[in-house]
Formats: structure tokens, sequence, C-alpha cells
């Protein structure tokens, strides 16, 4: 009797707090005017960082969060400070972002959607953020395992988070459909945004590799807010890149010069080709050897059978580069698509400055090394080898 009395006390408590939590952050939701809140499945912590310095460059006051490759708060200055976490990340900690928001007065909150499950994304969106305006980047073939089977599964799933009576903003044109409507059952206008509307001059304004698309939703959304495209875009190009972002660095050996192109964040077969291409290394055979670094991780399956059917079918490499790990498999599977043995070296296992010399050794006279799969530990310390060893302004 007594432990009974016991349980059902603590339970009444503790609901009685999940109460009163919940009423207190939607006060501190309602102290934020605008809430922007960023999905899709690439680009999304370079599309926050744009928002967050162009709408900063035309005075307004804003606080933003990336998840991105490392979970940043980006304070009304532009100071940047590491989110700190217990354990693993956890949706509720954007109660906490939205707290340190309120309390840095901010009248905007910029921040990177974290959630990937389906019911994660609702809860997202409705209970924590309540964003006003929206906007998911693009829908591509990525954590089909959990958001699929199919794109256009992906589709529906990110937009979970279109706002209530709000804006949406994407630069997803093939499935503008699904988005549409769902941001008319929800009362909101849709903006579809055209990367192609970004110049050539204003894209080598950048110190790192941006996308048309990011610079084009960001622009968008900035304009929508109040701040003109020449103030937000002076804005951006002064921003501290995403630790992720794409970016070349170039190492200058005694046999020759090796271009290490981090393109880990992009770790999806359409976004991966597409850097691809932009970069022109589908045009550079023969003119410099070309080597796809491939880093696995062995709990995601699925990526890492993308990873092999792109290097076996997509990316005519002159050489291939498995590192991390369960690379037996991808390689395995590489080879039954089609790619040949003599053009596969598995370096699984293998620490980071290992992999470096490796690289140079393959690289000979002129070549660039294309670094796709995951960031997260290895990849992160293999750009640190390329990066401290690289030649400034080469």
């Amino acid at each position: 009797m007594v432990v009974s009395l016991v349980t059902g006390g603590l339970a009444a408590g503790l609901a009685g707090y999940w109460v009163w939590e919940t009423r207190r952050h939607q006060r501190y939701l309602r102290r934020i005017p605008v809430r922007v809140h960023v999905n899709g499945t690439r680009g999304k912590s370079s599309v926050t960082r744009l928002i967050a310095a162009g709408l900063r460059a035309g005075s307004r006051r804003t606080f933003a969060k990336t998840t991105g490759t490392m979970a940043r708060m980006i304070l009304p200055t532009g100071d940047e400070v590491d989110v700190f976490r217990v354990g693993r990340p956890n949706i509720i900690e954007q109660t906490r972002i939205v707290r340190r928001a309120v309390e840095a007065e901010a009248e905007v909150l910029v921040i990177e959607c974290m959630a990937v499950n389906p019911e994660l994304q609702v809860i997202a969106e409705d209970r924590l953020i309540r964003s006003t305006v929206g906007v998911i980047t693009n829908a591509r073939a990525d954590h089909l395992d959990v958001m699929g089977p199919t794109v256009d599964d992906v589709a529906r799933v990110l937009a979970q988070t279109i706002p209530k009576r709000g804006w949406l903003f994407t630069a997803e044109r093939e499935r503008t459909g699904i988005l549409e409507q769902v941001a008319r059952e929800r009362g909101s206008q849709m903006q579809v945004v055209e990367g192609t509307d970004v110049t050539s001059a204003e894209l080598d304004s950048f110190s790192y590799i941006e996308h048309a698309d990011n610079i084009a939703l960001a622009l968008a959304v900035c304009s929508h807010l109040g701040v003109g495209r020449a103030t937000a875009l002076a804005g951006m190009q002064r921003t501290t890149p995403d630790p992720g972002a794409l970016r070349v660095h170039t190492v200058r050996t005694d046999r020759g010069r090796v271009s290490f192109v981090n393109a880990f964040a992009a770790n999806d077969p359409d976004s991966t080709l597409m850097i691809w291409r932009r970069l022109s290394l589908h045009e550079d055979a023969g003119s410099r050897r070309r080597i796809v670094l491939a880093n696995c991780r062995g709990d995601r399956v699925q990526r890492s059978e993308q990873i092999a059917d792109l290097v076996a079918t997509a990316l005519d490499a002159d050489h291939v580069v498995l590192t991390g790990q369960d690379t037996h498999a991808v390689a395995s599977r590489a080879t039954a698509r089609g790619l040949p043995g003599e053009r596969l070296t598995d370096l699984g296992g293998m620490d980071a400055t290992a992999i470096f010399d490796r690289l140079l050794e393959l690289a000979g006279e002129r070549a660039v090394v294309f670094g796709i799969g995951n960031i997260v530990g290895l990849g992160e310390e293999i750009v640190a080898c390329f990066q401290g060893r690289a030649v400034a302004g080469a």
C-alpha cells in the first residue's frame, strides 16, 4: 500500500513537472517573434549559417544553432559556442537552445532540425519549435531505412516540419507537389527558389565552395524577413562555414601536387555526383589522377551499399580507396558491380596518418583525392592531415 502511494505520488509529480516545463517552453517560444526551422537531406547546416549571417548583417538580432558536423550555437554577435551534451544527441536539447535564445534577447531563432525519425520530426516542429518560417533544402536518397523506402517518402517526412500558417522556402524541385500539398493543408505559403538566380561572381566571392541552391534559399529567407540581397550576401560572405563545408586543400610533395576535396558531408549519391560534376572531375580523365576516398561506417549498411554502387557505376575515378569499418563488404559489392579489383585499395582499419601516406603514394605527380562517406572521427582526422600540410593559396 505504501509503495503504491509513493509510486503514485512520484508519477503525479513527474506529470505535473512535465506540464509546467511544457508551458514554460511555450512562453519562451512566444518571446521569439521569428522562428526559422531548417530541414532537408543536404545543406541544412550551411543554410542555417547563411541565413543567420545575412540577418545579422541586416541588424536583426539572431540566434542560431546547427547540428551539422559539430553542434554549435551561433550568438547574435556571430561568436560560436559548442553545444554541450551528456550522452547521445536528443531533440529535447532544442528546448535548451530556445531558452538560450531568449536569454540572448534574440528576435530571430534559426535552428537546424535534429530529427530523422518521422515521429520525432512531428514533435520537433509542433511541440519544440513551432516555426513561423520553414526551410526544406532538398529531399534525396538518404536515411531510406528510416524515412523511406522511396525519396517521395523522404519528402513527406521532411514536410512534417512545414509551419502552420507560415511560410515555406525550398530548393527541392522534383517533389514540390508533395511539399505544396502539405503546406496548403497547414495554411502556409510556399516559395520555390532557383540556384540559377545566384551568379558565378557571387559564388566565387565565398572563401569555400558553397552551393548555389543554399545561397539562393538563404537570400530568399532574408528578403522575406526584410534584409536586402546586397546586405545579406555581404554578411554571408563573411560568415564562418560549417566544419564539414566543401573545401579543397592542396598538398605539395617531393613527387608533385595533390588536391584533397572534402566532400564528406555529401553522403548521399545525388549530392556526391553533383559535386563531382560541378568540379568537372568527370572531365579530368588523363589530366590528373582521380582518387575517390570512401570512408565507411559499420552501422550504416545502406549508406555503405550506396557508396559501393556509386564508386562502381557513377564516379569514373582512376582509383578507389576504402577506409573505416566493414570495408570488405563494400569492396565485395563494388567489384561485383563491375569495379576492377586493380583499381581498388582497401585500407579498412588503418589510422589517418597511414591513410594519408598511402594516398600520397597512390597520387603520383598530380592528383585529386575526392573524400566521400562519413566525416565523423576518422574522416575528420584525414581532413586534418591534408589541412595541416596544405599550401596557402594553392
